[in-house]
């Protein structure tokens, strides 16, 4: 199961790109180089949004602007015809958890809790990475469900090493979470991602006997991602087959990075403060 995982029996289109290759890849350091840089390209267009983003734009705005960037520094955009998917950023507001789809239709207000998730495809290799933005001044409640969404994937990513087990990242984010009274949502995890947007293995965000308990190997290549809601952890698609909204309307936050396992610990390969 990954983020797209219940969407895809629905998609109207087949997959557009290379064939799906089966297990964990461990990456060799030629690749693990050409990752850090469609890394980066994410990286930069997170961190050139959140810079952007302004009261009265349109998620359609920032869609081009991801896809103008992702295609000059080099690489393609690996939402964009994914399973069907129409854009190059899934930009998701308020109670849209996830997969939100850009539109010149959808205006960006002051107070908005705005997801911004995207990927750059890159001689071979995917990176991929989320962010959460208040705009303008927000609600004390979104606020901290931002921060405390922020503060669960670092500290999952804190338990990344060889030789941890996934479950240990999980039980990591799920304590922090429920500690400040939010939920997780459970529907969509986290995954592998490298020569394919999303690989083996599925990265929980709670403690689960649903998949193996995988233990990590230098060379892994992780797309973390909790996604936290204020109220009620369950989600439905609304009729566009794409946007996940919160059952009971509560305010929903996210973030993603792009992580590689090492011997010692972990690499942030889409960390926005070294673009």
């Amino acid at each position: 199961m990954n983020i797209f995982s219940n969407l895809l029996s629905q998609a109207t289109q087949p997959t557009p790109a290379k064939k799906q290759r089966r297990g964990i890849e461990i990456k060799s350091p030629r690749e693990i180089e050409i990752m850090r840089k469609s890394s980066a390209i994410v990286a930069t267009v997170l961190k050139e949004i959140s810079e952007l983003v302004k009261p009265g734009m349109t998620t359609a705005d920032l869609d081009a602007h991801a896809e103008k960037r992702i295609r000059e520094m080099g690489a393609t955009p690996s939402f964009k015809g994914y399973h069907g998917f129409p854009g190059s950023i899934c930009s998701s507001i308020n109670n849209e958890a996830v997969h939100g789809i850009p539109s010149p239709k959808k205006v960006i207000r002051v107070g908005d809790v705005l997801k911004v998730d995207t990927g750059a495809y890159y001689q071979g290799f995917h990176g991929d990475s989320c962010i959460s933005i208040a705009v303008g001044e927000v609600t004390e409640e979104a606020a901290k469900l931002i921060r405390v969404a922020e503060e669960a994937l670092f500290k999952g990513i804190e338990q990344v090493k060889a030789g941890v087990y996934l479950l240990d990242l999980a039980g990591a984010i799920e304590d922090h979470v429920k500690a400040n009274g939010f939920s997780i949502v459970e529907e969509f995890t986290g995954h592998g991602v490298g020569r394919n947007l999303h690989e083996e293995p599925s990265v929980f965000n709670y403690r689960t006997r649903e998949m193996p308990n995988v233990k990590l190997r230098a060379g892994m290549t992780l797309a973390i991602e909790p996604i936290l809601n204020a109220g009620s952890r369950h989600t439905r698609t609304l009729s566009d087959r794409w946007t996940a909204v919160t059952v009971d309307n509560s305010l929903s936050a996210q973030f993603e990075h792009t992580v590689l396992v090492t011997d010692t610990g972990y690499e942030i390969l889409t960390d926005r403060s070294k673009v």
